[in-house]
């Protein structure tokens, strides 16, 4: 994999070599942060590398990452994000060709704010946040 400039959003990363359908590519590090802390750290940037885990921890991907949070969204993505045992992990939805970006559905709740979506996919929903 490798870190570059992105048609999705400032970088992205990419594929240096063919991945097979389901397995796994990155695991989501970080630092394990709390969801008050995770709420004080989104508040005022733009820039945000969280993601929840579970009701109570986050990770945020900015500090110690493990260059997943590079991994942009898309309506049609290559990966897909699992949860097990207290671990991200990102597995290829299906075969991944040399040099395509890496991409993931983010998912993000109706309840919070929108967010515009410029994966550019032929079924692009439009925002990152899921539909109702």
């Amino acid at each position: 994999m490798k870190l570059a400039r992105s048609k999705i959003h400032r970088w992205g990363v990419y594929a240096t070599e063919r991945i097979p359908a389901n397995r796994k590519v990155i695991e989501y590090t970080g630092e394990r942060i709390s969801r008050h802390e995770t709420k004080r750290r989104a508040d005022g940037t733009d820039l945000i590398y969280l993601f929840t885990l579970d009701d109570y921890w986050t990770i945020d991907g900015s500090v110690g990452g493990s260059g997943a949070e590079y991994i942009n969204h898309c309506c049609e993505p290559n990966l897909v994000s699992r949860i097990l045992k207290g671990h991200i992990l990102y597995v290829s939805a299906r075969i991944i060709a040399p040099g395509e970006e890496l991409t993931v559905d983010y998912r993000f709740d109706k309840k919070v704010e929108r967010v515009d979506c410029l994966c550019g996919a032929k079924n692009c929903r439009g925002t990152i946040n899921l539909k109702n």
